[in-house]
């Protein structure tokens, strides 16, 4: 097998502002893996919160490309990526998704498989999922909100955590009047000190949120799961719930946990986290970077597993590459080609509401 890489600037449409950083673009690494004539292809994209440039993924996506040379076919390099011999030790996790990403890719491509049916599911996963509304003013917000309520979109996810806190909640205010119907998720990343979010929950508990992902700063899970046992709506963890340990310490503690492919490192990582949490009382959100249809499609093919789904990075992009799960309408779903059924969108034609 050869890997080789490809990077793209994927800019967004419009400037996605959060409590700690606004981002206007980021850089997407693609890894395309060739065998007997077929390709199987993966994203990884830059972090600035989780330590990665475009230079790093370039070096990492090498040196993964030299590893996968030892195997003389993808199933094996798929089992040994599975069982940690594959990867070095100190591969990040998002690096490990974009590669087991190619490989299920090019093993469903051979065996003329949607990935979703070696996950387990006979029928193609389909889920509303939500978008984001960024820091942004109540008016901005609320015309925001309205449209995409008109296009199909059920779940909204409010972005929150502004130095004034009762300007999150004039914007919760007006998404909601603009959208009466939608379900709100609320997302502070991080923002708040355990004595604020105290405060401040019940408030939005009284405008319909109905749930709030990582409230306090990442790094002290033991106050997030106090947190969580008094909070008047559930709380989820995102930052606090990275790797399989993380969800162990939380599982039954928090009312659910974001799990996103780049950061607990791929789809099988991901089903082992739902596998443990399953039955605990807490619940599996999907989440997703900003990414392009390429990236954001391995989490699709597993979204019929989880309560909450967050899965719009490639809908907040100017132009996305690639093609194949839709979200446009609120839902992004799998299909029936093999692999992860996706395609360059110059491959694709027009884009159209079931691309």
């Amino acid at each position: 097998m050869k890997l080789t890489q490809h990077t793209v600037r994927l800019v967004l449409a419009e400037p996605l502002r959060i409590s700690r950083s606004t981002m206007t673009a980021r850089d997407a690494v693609r890894f395309t893996l060739e065998h007997e004539g077929l390709s199987g292809h993966g994203e990884a994209v830059t972090s600035v919160f989780y330590g990665l440039d475009t230079p790093a993924l370039q070096r990492l996506a090498a040196r993964t490309g030299e590893r996968l040379t030892r195997f003389a076919a993808p199933e094996t390099a798929l089992h040994a990526l599975r069982s940690g011999e594959l990867t070095a030790a100190d591969t990040p996790a998002a690096v490990t998704a974009a590669t087991e990403a190619a490989l299920l890719d090019l093993v469903g491509k051979r065996s003329a498989t949607a990935v979703h049916r070696f996950l387990g599911s006979s029928v193609a996963p389909r889920a509303a999922t939500a978008r984001t509304i960024s820091l942004t003013s109540p008016g901005r917000a609320a015309v925001q909100a309205r449209g995409l309520a008109g296009a199909g979109f059920s779940v909204i996810k409010i972005k929150a955590g502004d130095t004034d806190p009762e300007a999150d909640l004039a914007r919760v205010r007006a998404v909601r009047t603009a959208a009466p119907a939608a379900r709100l998720l609320l997302d502070p990343n991080g923002a708040w000190s355990e004595a604020q979010a105290r405060t401040l929950l019940p408030r939005f508990a009284d405008l319909g949120i109905e749930a709030v992902e990582q409230p306090l700063a990442p790094g002290d899970p033991e106050a997030l799961a106090r947190l969580a046992a008094r909070s008047p709506v559930p709380v989820i963890a995102d930052e606090d719930a990275v790797t399989y340990e993380d969800a162990r310490r939380l599982a039954g503690r928090v009312h659910g946990i974001n799990v996103k492919l780049a950061k607990c490192g791929g789809v099988h990582a991901a089903l082992r986290i739902a596998a443990l949490i399953e039955g605990s009382g807490t619940d599996l959100m999907l989440g997703c970077l900003t990414a392009s249809t390429l990236g954001i499609a391995p989490a699709v093919h597993i979204a019929d597993r989880a309560r909450w789904t967050d899965l719009d990075g490639h809908l907040l992009l100017a132009h996305d590459p690639w093609t194949g799960i839709g979200g446009d309408d609120g839902f992004v779903e799998a299909n029936g080609r093999p692999g992860l059924g996706v395609r360059p969108r110059a491959e694709a034609g027009p884009r159209s509401a079931a691309s």
